[in-house]
């Protein structure tokens, strides 16, 4: 347990197209600032491996070579495509780490919607049972199909971040990539972090204030990205069955032992919609939600 004489010391920086935090509590403000500066470095490094905006990156090599030859790729990136795996079976299809390519017909900075036939031109490129892993090798098994770890990159990089701060003998700290928390020990005194839930619909509201001394918080809403044509609320959680965006929720807040499984879990309800509910209440999950009527569903 952290001495409740600790300081608090907060680090921002800018990485994955968002202002970030790191949070320190600690007595020796070196040993603050130089667990900071790893954790923000190992952000800065998953980014620099993963950002499908980077054309060195190693999934825009994979995508480069959709159809054509298999990549080798190390075994960091292999745990993090059984991980995408994992999720499209335990969310029977809808967690597709394929269909960010559908960004090619959605652009959530002007309020149009695709024609039906633009998605039937694209979803042909969808599906994850089309990428094939053997031998440390990955190929896309058609031209024009894209990887894309938005799903779970940032949440990684949450996770990365809070394990290099422990390492680095860190008791008491909290990461805070644009809302997707990991916390390591309560804060002095056994207190908890106070954790605030952004309201989907209010900008001057907190849905809620959570109490948290461990674990991980991730959030997916229909507010982060979308457009509105003629009343409908058109989001950029894509379903890769239908090209179209999710439907049923307004938000959905997990708490998880490790910020990419609370991410997964997010994104899987919001898929699902209404029926992401009671597939959360199977799970036994600790989540808050926000239906598209605004009902909230607390289950902390």
């Amino acid at each position: 347990m952290p001495d409740t004489t600790s300081t608090l010391y907060r680090f921002t920086f800018f990485a994955m197209a968002a202002e970030n935090e790191v949070q320190v509590h600690s007595q020796d403000p070196a040993l603050a600032e130089r667990a900071a500066n790893a954790a923000i470095a190992e952000v800065k490094r998953i980014e620099a491996k993963y950002s499908r905006y980077l054309d060195d990156s190693v999934v825009s090599r994979i995508n480069a070579q959709a159809g054509g030859a298999p990549v080798k790729v190390d075994d960091e990136t292999l745990a993090l495509l059984a991980f995408a795996d994992a999720c499209h079976r335990q969310s029977e299809g809808l967690f597709d780490a394929t269909s960010g390519v559908l960004r090619r017909a959605w652009n959530f900075k002007e309020p149009r919607v695709p024609a039906q036939a633009e998605l039937d031109a694209i979803l042909p490129l969808v599906g994850w049972e089309k990428v094939e892993i053997s031998n440390a090798h990955v190929r896309h098994a058609r031209p024009g199909m894209q990887l894309d770890f938005g799903g779970f990159g940032k949440e990684y990089a949450v996770d990365r971040a809070a394990l290099v701060m422990s390492d680095q003998g860190v008791e008491s700290a909290l990461v805070n990539l644009a809302g997707d928390l990991a916390i390591l020990g309560s804060q002095p005194g056994a207190a908890p972090w106070r954790v605030g839930i952004k309201h989907p619909r209010r900008d001057d509201k907190l849905l809620a204030t959570l109490p948290v001394d461990s674990g991980a918080i991730a959030t997916s809403g229909d507010y982060e990205r979308f457009i509105e044509v003629d009343g409908v609320r058109h989001c950029h959680i894509l379903d890769p069955r239908t090209g179209r965006s999710a439907r049923g929720l307004q938000a959905v807040t997990v708490q998880a032992t490790a910020c990419t499984m609370a991410g997964s879990i997010t994104t899987i309800a919001m898929l699902k919609g209404r029926e992401g509910l009671a597939w959360l209440d199977e799970m036994g999950a600790k989540y808050l939600a926000v239906a598209d009527d605004g009902t909230v569903i607390d289950r902390f």
